[in-house]
C-alpha cells in the first residue's frame, strides 16, 4: 500500500496516495468530497460541458482502494454528490456500481453542504459518526479533538524540477486530520489559506498524495 502512517488520539491511521484514509484496526476506509455528478451540475447551471467521465474515474479509484484494503466499513465524509439532483440523476449503471461496492460492507454517508439530505442509495445517512476515540464529520469544528473531516479540499504547493504544482494533501495535527477531496473534478484550497491556518496547530504536517506520498511541514 502506498501510504504514510501517522497517529491521532491513540489510533494509527494511513494516508493513502489516492487521498483515502485507512484505519486498519477497524478495517475502515474514509473518503471525502467525491462530488459525483459535478459535470452534470455544471451543465444544468448553464456552464461549459466537461468530459462526462468524472463519476467513472472516481468510482474506479474507489474500487481499487476497496480491493487493496478489503475494507469492512466505508465512511464518505460528505459532498459525496455535487448536489441532491446529481444523486437523483445518477445513471443506473453507476447506481448499480455503487450498490456492488456496498455489498457486504457497512457504508456510511455523512451529510455535506452539497448533499445535506438522504440520498436514494444503500447505506446509512448520518450528520456525523462517533467511533471513539474518533469522530467523523464533514466540516471541522474548532476546539474539537480526535476529529476526521473534509470539506476544504486542502492542497499543497510542490516544486518539481520544471515548475511548481499544487497537489491534494492531508493536513493533520494532534487534534484532527482534514482529508483531501477524492473526486476527480474538484478544486482545492491552499494550506496557507487563513481558514486552514487557523484550524490547524502550528506543528501541523501535510501528507502530499500521489504515487509516492510525502510528508512535509504544513505550508502556511
Amino acid at each position: 500500500m502506498n501510504g504514510l502512517q501517522f497517529s491521532l488520539a491513540g489510533t494509527t491511521l494511513t494516508a493513502m496516495g489516492s487521498g483515502a484514509l485507512w484505519w486498519e484496526e477497524q478495517r475502515l476506509l474514509v473518503l471525502s468530497d467525491l462530488h459525483l455528478g459535478k459535470s452534470d451540475r455544471i451543465i444544468r447551471r448553464g456552464g461549459a460541458a466537461l468530459p462526462p467521465y468524472e463519476v467513472r474515474d472516481t468510482l474506479i479509484r474507489l474500487e481499487n482502494d476497496l480491493t487493496l484494503t478489503n475494507a469492512a466499513t466505508v465512511v464518505c465524509l460528505g459532498d459525496s454528490f455535487d448536489d441532491n439532483e446529481a444523486a437523483r440523476s445518477l445513471p443506473e449503471t453507476d447506481r448499480l456500481w455503487i450498490n456492488r461496492l456496498q455489498a457486504g460492507r457497512r457504508w456510511v454517508w455523512i451529510e455535506g453542504n452539497h448533499d445535506p439530505g438522504p440520498i436514494d442509495l444503500g447505506g446509512t445517512h448520518l450528520a456525523e459518526l462517533p467511533l471513539p476515540p474518533l469522530t467523523f464529520r464533514h466540516i471541522a469544528q474548532p476546539g474539537k479533538s480526535g476529529e476526521i473531516s473534509g470539506h476544504y479540499h486542502p492542497k499543497v504547493r510542490v516544486q518539481t524540477r520544471l515548475r511548481a504544482i499544487s497537489r491534494p494533501a492531508f493536513l493533520f495535527d494532534s487534534d484532527r486530520v482534514i482529508l483531501p477531496a477524492f473526486g476527480t473534478y474538484t478544486g482545492g484550497l491552499r494550506s496557507s489559506d487563513d481558514v486552514l491556518s487557523d484550524l490547524m496547530r502550528p506543528e501541523a504536517r501535510a501528507i502530499i498524495t500521489g504515487q509516492t506520498p510525502r510528508m512535509v511541514s504544513m505550508p502556511r
